[in-house]
């Protein structure tokens, strides 16, 4: 009986692959993908669906939903977190996928898995840490090394090559990042989490702004007003229809062979995302980083870096195994931290150090 049941869960897996044969031929398909360390596939999935549910089950992605996206904790219960962000990618992403007739559970599972490299209180620990490391700190390479090394106690969760890169290659400079030189060498499916990264924080981003009051929809430039509506859901619309049309010879093999497709928007909605990042880096995310509640947060990190640099001894100890040096041992311990637990790390090394952090929140430091 063991032996039948073996053989209809491996023809389920079996199916699931040879339904990849119909999608493009762009596409990137599961029964190809390399893991880091070899191991029987599994009888009911595919490669990629192991992935996303590795990524969903593990300890770093369910910290997501107590890390800061923008804003450092602000009052209200309807702001992005940095895992409501990822799940907004992942839908944004996986719409764009099925569209182009490419592999959703690629891009799901990068999507949801693409942050988990990210510090407390959002950039603002991004940018302590990579002044601080000799070779420097980004939340898109602590993501390849969260996933790859120090998941599972320094195991990791063995994901395949395709998801790892999706998430080492997600990170945008400021300014024009749409460009086919920004993307070569990416699968279309890494291409599509990486657009849809920017389409999904640009809009809820400036949501979150209007709701908190650091903007009013007419502060909006009217070019950008125009081409995208006022309206949170027409915003994403006309993003995701945008990169869609522009994008459509990646869905089949018509067109000119010798040139390769890639997901983009077209020029004249490219210009408009770009104006409106500008934007949002202008008035909303710069400000935050310099407004009394970052400024503390940049200093709750920095205190922190300092004193696990020297405690070791509270790091635990797998990770110190791992990361030799103590800075770096420090900084693998300090960027898994979520915002409440760094209050709580902080208010047993120096009570009172953060009062005023959470806009309000918190009224009686914490002890711990």
């Amino acid at each position: 009986m063991s032996e039948e049941i073996n053989a209809t869960h491996s023809s389920v897996r079996e199916r699931i692959e040879q339904r990849e044969e119909a999608l493009s031929p762009y596409a990137t398909w599961s029964k190809f993908a390399i893991r880091q360390r070899d191991e029987e596939p599994s009888p009911i999935r595919a490669a990629f669906q192991r992935d996303r549910d590795r990524v969903v089950h593990s300890n770093s992605f369910r910290r997501l939903k107590h890390k800061s996206q923008v804003l450092v904790n602000p009052q209200g219960d309807h702001f992005t977190t940095r895992m409501t962000h990822v799940l907004q990618v992942s839908q944004v992403g996986r719409t764009i996928a099925r569209a182009l007739n490419l592999n959703e559970d690629l891009v799901e599972a990068a999507a949801l898995a693409h942050d988990v490299g990210h510090t407390p209180f959002g950039h603002i620990g991004e940018r302590v840490l990579n002044e601080r490391l000799p070779n420097g700190f980004t939340h898109a390479a602590q993501g390849v090394r969260t996933l790859t090394i120090l998941e599972k106690h320094g195991e990791g969760l063995n994901l395949t090559d395709a998801v790892v890169e999706a998430v080492k290659r997600h990170s945008k400079p400021e300014g024009k990042f749409i460009a086919a030189d920004a993307v070569e060498g990416m699968s279309l499916e890494a291409q599509i989490v990486r657009i849809s990264d920017a389409i999904a924080y640009l809009a809820h981003d400036l949501a979150d702004a209007e709701r908190d009051g650091t903007l009013e929809t007419k502060d909006v430039p009217t070019e950008i007003r125009d081409a995208l509506g006022d309206a949170h859901s027409t915003r994403l619309n006309a993003m995701v229809c945008d990169v869609i049309d522009a994008s459509w010879d990646c869905a089949s093999a018509g067109g000119d062979q010798n040139i390769q497709p890639w997901i983009r928007m077209t020029d004249a909605m490219g210009d408009v995302t770009t104006k409106l990042r500008n934007f949002m880096f202008e008035r909303v995310y710069h400000p935050a980083s310099a407004s009394p509640e970052g400024v503390r947060a940049r200093n709750a990190v920095e205190l922190l870096h300092d004193y696990y640099s020297v405690h070791l001894d509270e790091v635990p100890g797998w990770m110190r195994v791992i990361s030799i040096e103590p800075e770096y041992a420090a900084a693998d311990f300090v960027s898994g931290m979520t915002d409440s637990f760094a209050v709580m790390a902080l208010e047993r090394i120096s009570p009172g150090s953060t009062e005023g952090l959470y806009q309000g929140r918190i009224s009686v430091p914490l002890h711990h």
